[in-house]
């Protein structure tokens, strides 16, 4: 929306090479703004307005860009401005750039760092994929319990813009093992003179750097916190993970999540960038199955038609009486698999599951098998009088008894 509104007057400052405006404009703007604006321009603008842009801002507005318009991006840009925004950008934003791009091409960009840079690209992108080694970042503040909170305060002045948050200060002791975590709040209402270790509890909660990304979101949600510490199998200080690293997994997840409900693989890459071929062999699998079973439905009833033959009024609730059964299959994997993501059931619970369902089904079966008795009776009662004609034959009652039945079989089945 900023983009649409602001895109004129930032298009004509372009067109008059008045980038010493430009750059004074962008400055007064949120990183997440100056995105949004970019997203909207021409490739060759969005080159030019990165040119003009300070280091430290590109780096900034570049990691709120979605995955292909850096990749565009990289490929459209000087050297110096790829060497500049590369080196500038977050630790974890660059890893979740580099882990998407072929092999070689990652290589490439990781060469173009510095050496401190580059061993912290290297070290991230060493931990498994989907593990917190690859979300979390080496910038936190880690203090000594025998300090006192004058000299932590005087610390996170002197290194404080170098961290992912300040939220969070993280106690260690002298080999780097994390021994608390102490919310700045603490340290800005308590003497100068008191010691770290006068505020400790020791009730933190860490992540392990090969704990899942999955594992990680739920603790999250747990313990209802903005940054967790990240630990080594020693115990050692490795990293933090924050929230915003969380929201990308759990949109993430939410994506598969309804891609599972719709009935197919859940797609690794965004849907203009999967190639077709793959996205059709995901498709295609649950087709062919759900085919495979409305065949099965067909054969069989393929084998009564003579009892059809005999009762063709019967079948004309075929349909209501299968898209029903479908209906409520479609809830119960949908609530089973959201379920199954947010943790609240799991394949041990089957059986509790199982009879939770029955009875579910047995209901809702009961419920529309009434509705379906009541509208073939009330057909069958209002044709004969206000039509002088039957519509369902003189043995409606067992049509309507027929459908009732038929209903709360389909509805179980399907709900199981």
């Amino acid at each position: 929306m900023v983009g649409k509104i602001l895109q004129p007057e930032i298009k004509s400052l372009i067109d008059a090479r008045n980038f010493g405006a430009l750059r004074e404009v962008f400055r007064e703007w949120p990183p997440a703004d100056v995105a949004e604006v970019i997203l909207d321009m021409p490739e060759d603008e969005q080159v030019i307005i990165f040119r003009v842009l300070p280091h430290a801002l590109a780096a900034d507005v570049f990691e709120y860009l979605d995955l292909d318009a850096q990749q565009k991006l990289l490929r459209a840009m000087a050297h110096e401005q790829v060497v500049g925004i590369l080196n500038e950008m977050s630790p974890d934003d660059r890893t979740a750039l580099l882990e998407e791009l072929p092999s070689a091409a990652a290589r490439q960009l990781i060469r173009l760092l510095t050496p401190e840079e580059r061993h912290v690209a290297q070290s991230l992108l060493g931990y498994p994929e989907g593990s917190v080694g690859r979300l979390m970042t080496p910038d936190f503040i880690a203090v000594d319990e025998d300090w006192t909170v004058q000299q932590v305060l005087d610390y996170v002045r002197e290194h404080g813009q170098d961290s992912e948050t300040l939220n969070v200060i993280y106690v260690v002791d002298e080999r780097g093992k994390l021994i608390d975590d102490i919310r700045i709040r603490e340290f800005l209402l308590k003497p100068l003179a008191h010691r770290v270790r006068e505020l400790m509890e020791k009730t933190f909660v860490s992540l392990n750097v090969h704990d899942s990304q999955q594992d990680a979101l739920n603790v999250f949600r747990k313990y209802d916190r903005t940054a967790l510490p990240v630990v080594d199998s020693s115990g050692i200080l490795v990293g933090i993970v924050t929230i915003d690293d969380m929201l990308d997994v759990a949109e993430a997840e939410a994506t598969e999540d309804i891609q599972k409900f719709g009935g197919m693989e859940a797609l690794e890459e965004p849907y203009m960038r999967i190639p077709l071929w793959r996205m059709v062999r995901k498709r295609a699998g649950w087709l062919v199955i759900l085919f495979l079973g409305e065949m099965l439905t067909a054969t069989a009833m393929a084998n009564y038609q003579e009892e059809l033959a005999k009762a063709l009024v019967l079948a004309l609730f075929l349909p209501l009486i299968i898209s029903s059964g479908g209906n409520s299959g479609s809830q119960a994997s949908t609530l089973m698999i959201r379920a199954m993501a947010l943790g609240e059931v799991t394949l041990r619970d089957w059986w509790r599951v199982m009879s939770r369902e029955v009875r579910a089904g047995l209901a809702l079966g009961a419920i529309l098998g009434t509705i379906g008795v009541l509208r073939v009776g009330t057909w069958a009662i209002m044709g004969e009088q206000y039509f002088h004609r039957q519509p369902y034959g003189p043995h409606w009652p067992l049509v309507a008894l027929t459908v009732g039945i038929a209903l709360v079989g389909v509805v179980l089945w399907g709900t199981l």
